[in-house]
């Protein structure tokens, strides 16, 4: 039985030790692995390439200086994954799991740390079960939030599924961060209405919520990917939407008054009513009919309503925006998806189905919370800032609502009594490291300034936007330290990260599941396969012996 197999997959292999145990081992599971030849690739095959950049939204992770995995490994059956589990565990291999590509950091392709590591890409895993009846839809790991928006709308116009604002976002990576999109204020994050999980555990044992325990079904819903198991499927909740949504996209730049109408947009966008979710995004252009920079802010909105009462609402809280009725268009909940994510009106819902990132380039990004607003010296100071860079962009999302009425400690993610979050990014499409080193120093000038005006003892970050600049574990892979971990741990979880730790600790005792920012486990007096784990440590193409 196995000889077919080998025989297909021999091609694939070369003299590289990791490769050939790795592959060896998979090979041997007979139950999995046999007949299936287009699941396992090496840099030598020449799909390795083109299935490692399929999904990767940031191309400063698959640049020429990023480092690539041995190995890639598509599964097609939950089997093939436990099996890989298992094999990486027996062989000391890290492994990194992707659902969607979009992590900002590219933790799920790519590596900083020594070890060497596999990628496990959940692409072929994007089946969607809506239940209607139950108000309950299972999606497995790789699908994207947009195919299931489409499948529950396919099923009811009347329901939808509070979750992310990039169409492209793979579900199983994006709940385990939190999740929030344009109906956050009215029903929370994705994370606070998933009602179930599967996962494969360091074990490889499949585990439903009931099986893994409410601890670990706490730290899953925004404690981060990559620490407690790989994540095969959610259970989310559905939750009603009118048959009839109104959005709108109202642009304000310097000259037309922005500094003022953000100042007020502060005071008001936590303040709003829950159906009512007004997003900010900054950038820089020209002045029309000119090649003067100015700097332009776009309120981009969602309202579970029709136009009627969104205008009654809008004269009576926020007049400042000076929102007319042309402004304002009525469609399904899912156009209002497309609409929020930036396509064009023209563009057909179906387009949700081809599950790729619509918009391609190399980034780095941070976040922040901001309690008090910002005064318009300091609105000012930020203009001065965005006019020296290329492509600046800036994303300020309110809360309030919904998101304000749930406790700190309900799931790991933390950020609930605050105005709204800002999110920082610097884009560029040159490969060159010099380029990205322009850029993201650029970026980091303008976090230090924007100190002054945020969150502190934690400044708070979110996780589904990770920033290595906040600290990582030990790059070695050896296990790190409570304290170390603590520097980024808390400004992500706050009080919430010690309790992740706890349950990483006893989920987890020989911390397999681990990244540059993966929850860290308590010291204990033993590990077990600790010296397994050492075979395959090298450094600079060289094997190093750790004793």
């Amino acid at each position: 039985m196995l000889i077919p197999l080998l025989a297909s997959l021999s091609h694939f292999c070369s003299s590289n030790p990791i490769q050939d145990s790795f592959h060896q081992c998979l090979s041997t599971n007979t139950n999995s692995f046999t007949n299936l030849p287009n699941i396992f690739f090496t840099p030598k095959n020449t799909s390795f390439t083109p299935l490692l950049n399929s999904t990767a939204q940031n191309l400063r992770c698959i640049a020429s200086y990023a480092a690539k995995p041995e190995v890639i490994l598509t599964p097609l059956h939950e089997t093939h994954i436990q099996t890989a589990v298992i094999c990486a565990k027996k062989l000391g291999i890290q492994l990194r799991v992707r659902s969607g590509g979009h992590d900002y950091e590219g933790a799920s392709y790519t590596s900083v740390m020594d070890p060497p590591y596999v990628v496990i890409d959940l692409a072929k895993l994007r089946g969607i079960n809506v239940d209607i009846a139950d108000g309950s839809v299972w999606v497995e790991a790789g699908a994207t939030v947009g195919e299931l928006y489409y499948r529950v709308a396919e099923k009811s116009k009347t329901h939808g599924v509070p979750s992310g604002l990039c169409t492209s976002l793979g579900v199983g990576g994006h709940i385990v961060g939190g999740a929030y999109g344009s109906m956050m204020r009215k029903y929370g994050l994705g994370a606070d209405n998933a009602l179930d999980a599967k996962i494969i555990d360091p074990n490889g044992k499949i585990l439903d919520r009931k099986a893994m325990g409410e601890d670990v079904f706490w730290a899953l819903r925004g404690g981060g990917g990559g620490s407690f198991g790989i994540i095969l499927s959610w259970k989310l909740k559905l939750v009603p939407v009118p048959e009839t949504v109104t959005v709108f996209n109202v642009g304000r730049t310097l000259e037309q008054g922005a500094t003022k109408v953000l100042y007020k947009w502060q005071q008001v966008a936590d303040k709003l009513d829950d159906d009512l979710f007004i997003r900010v995004i900054i950038s820089t252009g020209n002045i029309p009919n000119t090649t003067q920079r100015t700097v332009s802010t776009t309120y981009n909105a969602l309202f579970l309503g029709d136009v009627g009462r969104l205008q009654a609402i809008m004269k009576e809280s926020f007049p400042e925006l000076g929102l007319k009725k042309e402004d304002c268009f009525e469609m399904s909940w899912l156009e209002s998806v497309l609409f929020i994510a930036g396509y064009p009106r023209t563009v057909p819902t179906s387009v949700l189905l081809a599950g790729k990132p619509a918009f391609l380039n190399y980034f780095k990004a941070k976040s922040d919370f901001v309690k008090d607003p910002i005064p318009e010296e300091g609105l000012e100071g930020i203009w001065e800032r965005f006019l020296q860079e290329d492509s600046p962009l800036m994303i300020w999302n309110p809360y309030g609502g919904m998101m304000g009425r749930i406790s700190e400690s309900s799931i790991p993610f933390p950020h609930r009594n605050v105005l709204f979050k800002i999110q920082y990014v610097s884009s560029w499409m040159n490969p060159e490291k010099e380029a990205m080193n322009k850029h993201v120093d650029w970026i980091r000038k303008l976090y230090n300034y924007m100190a002054q005006y945020v969150t502190m003892f934690p400044r708070q970050a979110y996780v589904n936007y990770r920033d290595l600049d906040l600290g990582m574990n030990d790059k070695n892979g050896d296990d790190t330290s409570f304290v170390k971990a603590s520097y980024w741990g808390t400004k992500y979880f706050k009080d919430n990260f010690n309790r992740l730790v706890k349950i990483k600790t006893e989920f987890d005792p020989d911390n397999f599941f681990k990244h540059e920012q993966s929850i860290p486990v308590l010291p204990l007096k033993s590990r077990k396969g600790k010296n397994v784990i050492q075979r395959f440590k090298h450094k600079k193409g060289k094997k190093v012996i750790h004793h």
